[in-house]
């Protein structure tokens, strides 16, 4: 997973036997044998495919002859390393896979950069990359590149990794933002919150106990599903840090439009319910790892809750609100009880490390 090592992916090069270490140390960071070394041993079993086994510090891969490529990156930092539901691997992978999904196009790749603190358990960084790969193996996606850098201790936090891909969008979809139109209907894939309880509760820092599992996942079949059944979708978005509600307000501002949500439609686990109302959390504030909001013209909205309910990760998708041309840059909610109240842009973090 670096410039020194790649060669050695091609096989058993080296006639030096692989050492196994218990933890990381600063020499697997150096790019020389103990560099190969986890890589030959870790990596390359898990990741391997075609890609990856040319060796060089770069990949290529196929395209469609027209179109448009499409790319992504982030960097993922969440405490606890494992969650119910998910993990830092899976995160990372789901992370920037429903990113260039959200395009409405077809990921082609993904390169991965780790950042290992000296001491960091070799057992766990092995889990952390059988999750990845079977994470990528479920979205069908390959890990195509990476590497593998190692800080000294106590200048990390254990292991930060960064996952970047490109994908291939054909040109008759034209998907983001900025394509909100008075008229639309707004979807969600299924309940909020999850993710960020599921990690609040892995801490244990408030006592509290749940059985909510993280929602992470990859969304590209699902959106693949919903762009086959119509080309006229307009905005699709993960809502990530800051929950469905940020993520609204930064349509609302790209499109310029208003958008008004019933709070009665809004799907919210209700140990997730609870929880938020116990903690004064705001359900709609909260991360998500595995949903997706979905912005299509009003007569296509059922169509498009059929298809998503179909899917594995749509079964509780749902029709939460409408497009209007004004409040210009707004989010407005229909509460239960028959008010309206806006929705702001989520201010500080609520959950801190959750993505």
């Amino acid at each position: 997973m670096n410039e020194s090592s790649i060669p050695h992916m091609q096989g058993p090069i080296c006639p030096l036997p692989i050492k196994s270490y218990e933890q990381i140390v600063m020499g697997h960071g150096a790019g020389g044998k103990m560099t190969q070394d986890l890589i030959r041993q870790y990596f390359v079993p898990n990741f391997s495919n075609p890609f990856l086994l040319e060796g060089n510090d770069f990949s290529f891969v196929q395209t469609h002859q027209s179109g448009r490529i499409v790319v992504s990156t982030d960097a993922h930092i969440v405490s606890p390393l494992f969650f119910p539901g998910g993990d830092i691997g899976r995160l990372a992978v789901s992370g920037t896979v429903n990113d260039l999904a959200m395009s409405g196009g077809i990921p082609l790749g993904l390169t991965a950069s780790f950042i290992l603190e000296e001491g960091f358990s070799i057992s766990t960084l092995e889990k952390i990359i059988v999750s990845m790969a079977a994470t990528a193996q479920e979205a069908g996606v390959p890990i195509v590149a990476g590497d593998t850098k190692v800080v000294e201790k106590g200048k990390a936090d254990g292991i930060f990794i960064s996952t970047s891909g490109v994908a291939w969008v054909p040109d008759h979809l034209h998907i983001g933002g900025a394509f909100a139109q008075p008229g639309d209907t707004v979807l969600i894939s299924g309940t909020l919150g999850d993710h960020g309880i599921a990690v609040l509760s892995a801490r244990g820092e408030l006592g509290l106990e749940t059985e909510i599992k993280s929602d992470v996942a990859p969304l590209n079949h699902l959106v693949q599903s919903i762009v086959q059944y119509t080309r006229n979708v307009h905005v699709l978005r993960d809502p990530t840090r800051g929950g469905l509600a940020t993520t609204l307000n930064e349509i609302a501002v790209q499109s310029q439009v208003g958008i008004i949500l019933n709070e009665s439609s809004i799907p919210v686990d209700p140990v997730v319910g609870s929880t938020c109302e116990m903690l004064g959390f705001d359900p709609l504030y909260v991360a998500n790892e595995g949903k997706m909001i979905v912005f299509v013209p009003a007569n296509e909205a059922n169509g498009v809750l059929d298809v998503m309910r179909s899917q594995k990760f749509g079964e509780n998708a749902a029709i939460i609100g409408r497009v209007e041309s004004t409040p210009t840059g707004k989010v407005l909610l229909k509460t239960i009880i028959g008010g309206t109240r806006l929705l702001d842009v989520m201010s500080g973090e609520m959950l801190p490390r959750i993505c």
